[in-house]
């Protein structure tokens, strides 16, 4: 008898393992223990409209965010199966002029108090004060902004995404570490590039750097993706850098991708960058390979064919909490899932080496921070000589001490 040649045996396999993730919920509602099957059921408020970005290479796909917590559902209705638990993930994208309260109002008319929110942070303090009477919990998995873990945190609204200030730190940290503390700072003209400018000023006091200059590089409207753009910005940005005291890195803010892309091998002087561009801090990368990381990765890749985002990986990890307190807790109520997400004895592995925990003074997720070339995870921050009387992980953003957070 001939063996299948090895491409059939792979066809094969990757035929079998999608039919079996796409049957996993089925399997979980019927392969039990006997006892009534406890349905959780899990929003997601999607927005679809999206920034342009200086590479093709960096356009998001359409499922970005949606894909990860499909994988998420996938593996906590496989823990699921055996306590009589099932896990159901609502999806309601959302465009401009639609919503978002209106949109939440209807979920929590379908029974869903356990809400993904990718949305901005406005319309997450609106949305969090709209939810609170209702008891609906939101899960922030792409709002960086350090407000709403101080002065607007709300006590129903977990922060999954990192704030400016831990990604900052996660990188002053490996700077310091590096003994780069000289840093040039280019911001955008934008307010959250401001914000983002902010976190480092405040990185570079608490670890140590000094910035040696600042410059704002204002966006004029020019395209990011035509020849003449290109061939504006080669001319550009060497002039735009010259001049500039002695540095050891440049640190750019450019959360609208307007113009940090354009600076590596293109600033007057020969120096590393860093921040928005370059060597970035995120949360996930598609290299990332240690404690399992190349199993989720394959096992995504198979599915959606494209690697897994930071944004993918958010969503993941906030699915997989829900999951993982449900589990613990033995208990399917959304009520007492969040009484023990918010206990001290919470916490969730997402391949990073780590257990995660929340902070109890503004509900942000610890979690460790990827430092990535875009092609390889450089280090990971927390960096090692920077300790904490408590855990390392919260060298990274605002510690209890530092917190203006009094929820509402």
């Amino acid at each position: 008898m001939k063996r299948p040649k090895p491409a059939a045996r792979n066809a094969t396999t990757r035929r079998v393992l999608l039919a079996a993730l796409a049957a996993a919920p089925l399997v979980s509602r019927t392969a039990r223990a006997d006892g009534p099957v406890s349905d959780i059921r899990i929003g997601y408020l999607r927005w679809t409209e999206r920034r342009p970005t200086i590479s093709l290479l960096d356009q998001p796909a359409p499922d970005n965010g949606l894909a990860g917590a499909k994988v998420a559902l996938t593996d906590n209705n496989t823990t699921g199966r055996f306590l009589n638990q099932h896990y159901d993930l609502i999806d309601v994208p959302l465009r401009d002029g639609d919503d978002p309260v209106a949109a939440l109002n209807t979920l929590v008319g379908q029974g869903v108090t356990l809400v993904l929110a990718d949305l901005p942070a406005d319309q997450l303090m609106k949305l969090s004060d709209a939810g609170r009477d209702k008891d609906v919990t939101l899960f922030n998995i792409a709002a960086p902004d350090d407000v709403l873990r101080g002065k607007e945190c709300r006590s129903n609204l977990i922060n999954v995404a990192p704030s400016r200030a831990m990604l900052a730190d996660a990188l002053a940290q490996y700077l310091v570490w590096k003994k780069w503390p000289r840093w040039f700072l280019i911001y955008g003209s934008h307010p959250d590039d401001a914000a983002l400018a902010d976190a480092y000023r405040r990185a570079a006091k608490r670890f140590g750097a000094r910035i040696v200059e600042e410059r704002v590089f204002k966006d004029t409207g020019e395209s990011r993706q035509t020849d003449s753009g290109l061939v504006q910005t080669q001319q550009q940005m060497p002039l735009f850098t010259r001049g500039a005291p002695d540095y050891d890195v440049l640190i750019a803010a450019d959360e609208n991708q307007v113009f940090a892309g354009y600076l590596p091998y293109r600033t007057w002087a020969p120096r590393p960058v860093a921040g928005s561009a370059g060597l970035k801090p995120v949360t996930w990368d598609p290299s990332s390979e240690s404690w399992g990381g190349t199993q989720l990765q394959s096992r995504f890749n198979r599915l959606f064919r494209r690697t897994m985002t930071q944004l993918d990986m958010q969503a993941w990890t906030a699915v997989r909490m829900i999951g993982e307190a449900a589990a613990r807790s033995k208990n399917a109520d959304p009520k007492a899932i969040m009484a023990y997400m918010k206990s001290p004895a919470f916490g969730v592995a997402a391949y990073k080496g780590r257990e995660l925990s929340l902070r109890p003074w503004d509900w942000q997720l610890r979690q460790p921070i990827l430092l990535s070339d875009g092609r390889l995870v450089v280090s990971i921050s927390p960096q090692p000589g920077f300790l904490h009387q408590v855990t390392e992980l919260d060298t990274l953003g605002f510690d209890r001490p530092e917190t203006t957070c009094k929820f509402r």
